[in-house]
Formats: C-alpha cells, structure tokens, sequence
C-alpha cells in the first residue's frame, strides 16, 4: 500500500497520471522518497496521530463531534487504520534484521514488544476498573458498572479476575491491545515467510480470514461466552498486508504498486460507499440487497458489516482508503509540513499516547454519565484531552531527543 519508489516511476511510463487524476493526486517527483533517514514515513506518523486522534473521539461515546469521525462516512472506522499501520511500522521497524539472519535477535526484538504490550493492557485495564468503580462510589454513577463489560466481574469475580490476565476477558474499548500482541507473536513467522514469499504469504492470510469466518473461528472468551471482539483470525489480513508492505518500503520497494486500474476501483469504492452511507434511498436499496444475498446463502462475512470477524465490506473499503491516500501527492506533502506536527508527534509516540488516551476517554465516559451532547462543552472536554495527549508525545519526543544527543 506504499507509494512507488522512484526507480519504478522511472522503468514504468504507465504509472505517469493525466486529466482528473493527475488533478487529484499529482505527479510524483523522482527527488522525493519513501521512507526518510531512520526508517520513519511521515504519512505513516501522521495517519497514526489521525487515528488516534478518532479513536480518542470515538471513545467517548454521545459526544457531539463523534458525528464527524471517519466512522461516518465509510463502513471502516480507525481500528481498521490502527492494524493496517501497526503492521506497516512493524515490517518498518522489525524486517531488516531478518533479513541479515538474525533470527532470534529479531524474533528478540518483535516478541519484547509484545511483551510491552501485554504490560500496558494490564495497566489500564486496572485504571479503567479504579476509575468506574470511583464514579459509582463517590458520584453514584453506579449504571456505569453495568457497561463496558465490567458486569461479568460482579457475576463471576473470580472467574473474571482470571479471565483479565488471560486476556479471556476484556473490558469494552480496551481490546486492540491484545489484538495487536497476538498479532506481533505471529510477526516473525510472517516477516520470514514474507521476505521469501510475499504473495503466497498475503494468499495464505486471505485463505485464514476467509475460514475465519466460514466456520467462526476465534479465540476464546471467559467467563463470557464467544470469543474475542477483535478477532485475530480476521484482523490478521490487514495486519499482514501492513507488514509485507512496511518490510517492501525499507528497502524502497512497493509490495502493491501503484496502477491507474486499482487507484479508479479504489476511489470507485469510496464514492460508493458514501453514497450508500448518505443518500437514504440509496442505502435502503443496499440493505435490503445484502440482506437477500444472505438469504439465499452467502455467507455473513461477505455481506454484513461484523466488525469481530472483518467483513468484506468493511475489509474493502478499508484498503480502497489505504491506497487512495498512500498515492495522493498531496498526503505525502502535508505530512512533512508544520501544520501535521502534532499529528506526526502523536502518532511516533503511539503506544504512550493511546494508553493514556484510552485512560482520558474512560474517565470523560464516567463523569459524562448524564450529559446529553453539547457543541461547547464537548469541544472543551475533548480539546483538552487532545492537547494533554499532544503535550505528552512532544515531551517523549524531546527526553529522546536530549537522551539520543547525550549519548552521541
């Protein structure tokens, strides 16, 4: 999903663009490339700061301004961005050190990370759990026990208790985490296959997402009965194809090149479901023309909008909007420019900054139990956690700054 590299533009006369694409997404100039000095994309910064910037929204449900999040206008929403791009970083930050036969060094390197992870879950989970349990006791918001999935550890405490550590049981909001740690345990197996055969790989994670779904199969939950939200069967493939992806731009290479043919599908497919998604009429028709399609035996991941098990639709338009933008000429130049630093600041401190997001957004949820929606107050909640959040990331930037400047 990369943009091409220079050397390709200049082999192929077809990937030069005229009338309204060339309007619409430029033309690529041979002195400006991939990835900069120390391996980082700063699209890649700045569509993680974007996503975490909606996910912070998105998790304060019954705000105002949650009307205007990505989620609105397309069947994907940020999650779908977040895995793409956690994977995208991973074959960034991972693939070199496969390919020069570290094997365990990197397989090292892959699973600390995970390991950090596992860490950081357990931590919030247990702020989120201080923190609604505080809004029940001293402000009597006691509906707020009953959310988010914390009723099951009233039911069955000692179930539960065994389930958070598990990750059998995950508060609601807070279940990417562990999707993204399951999936980086998967990682070095996938960058090894991957640098070898990167279409049999991505072939063989369609093949996976597909039986996912054909005989739901998940990882289990307990005490609750099913399996997890986000299902790492599922979510796999557009992990996977972030990974192929971000390990072809390390070496400046594209694992999807760009072509006139898939850039008109993809913008055909967002058009499309915007008008699905906005225009009433239109919408009813497609409804009622997925819900025949099931009827008459097609199954639900192909033709519902099932988030756990990444329905095709969903699926479809996410990497229609990955590779619109990843060719717009335009992204890459607002990327490297001053109005993008918050988000590309944001978005190099991504753990840090969602964790403590996470945090913020359970705590507005408890205190907004009984508030209706308002432009003012909204604004102001949310403004101030997204300027604690832009504050956090440019003090982690800058102790790294003066700590990588000490040591040299």
């Amino acid at each position: 999903m990369s943009l091409p590299d220079t050397a390709a533009v200049s082999r192929t006369a077809d990937l030069s663009l005229s009338g309204w694409g060339q309007r619409l997404l430029g033309r690529p100039k041979p002195a400006e490339g991939l990835v900069h000095p120390g391996g980082r994309d700063e699209r890649l910064d700045m569509f993680r700061g974007l996503a975490l910037v909606m996910i912070f929204i998105n998790h304060v449900p019954g705000t105002f301004y949650e009307d205007f999040t990505n989620r609105n206008f397309g069947f994907s929403d940020a999650a779908e961005a977040f895995v793409f791009m956690s994977g995208m970083a991973a074959g960034l930050a991972y693939s070199s050190r496969f390919r020069s036969g570290s094997l365990w060094a990197g397989t090292a390197k892959v699973w600390a990370r995970a390991r950090q992870l596992y860490f950081v879950h357990i931590v919030i989970t247990m702020l989120c759990l201080a923190i609604f349990a505080g809004a029940a006791k001293w402000l009597g918001f006691t509906e707020v026990l009953t959310k988010n999935n914390l009723a099951p550890l009233f039911q069955k405490p000692l179930s539960s208790l065994v389930g958070i550590p598990l990750l059998t049981h995950q508060l609601g909001y807070l279940n990417i985490l562990p999707l993204y740690m399951s999936l980086l345990l998967a990682t070095p197996l996938i960058i090894l296959a991957g640098l070898r055969w990167p279409v049999r790989v991505a072939i063989a994670s369609v093949m996976l997402w597909a039986v996912a779904g054909q005989f739901r199969l998940n990882l289990p939950a307990f005490p609750n009965p099913g399996g997890w939200f986000f299902n790492p069967f599922a979510w796999q493939l557009l992990f996977t194809i972030g990974l192929l992806s971000g390990s072809a731009m390390k070496v400046g290479r594209t694992f999807v090149p760009y072509s006139k043919l898939l850039l008109t599908l993809a913008l055909g497919m967002l058009v499309f479901t915007l008008m699905w998604m906005k225009i009433p009429l239109f919408g009813k028709f497609m409804n009622g023309t997925m819900g025949w399609l099931n009827g008459m035996g097609v199954p639900f991941y192909i033709v519902w909008f099932d988030k756990t098990f990444l329905s095709l639709p969903r699926l479809l338009h996410a990497l229609a909007l990955f590779y619109v933008m990843s060719n717009w000429l335009l992204i890459r130049r607002f990327a490297s420019s001053a109005a993008a630093t918050p988000l590309r600041l944001m978005g190099r401190q991504g753990l840090a900054v969602f964790a403590t997001g996470t945090v913020l957004s359970m705590f507005l949820q408890a205190i907004r139990t009984h508030s209706e929606p308002d432009m003012l107050a909204d604004g102001l909640m949310l403004g101030t956690g997204l300027l604690l959040l832009f504050g956090l990331a440019w003090a982690l930037t800058k102790t790294q700054e003066i700590g990588r400047a000490r040591a040299a």
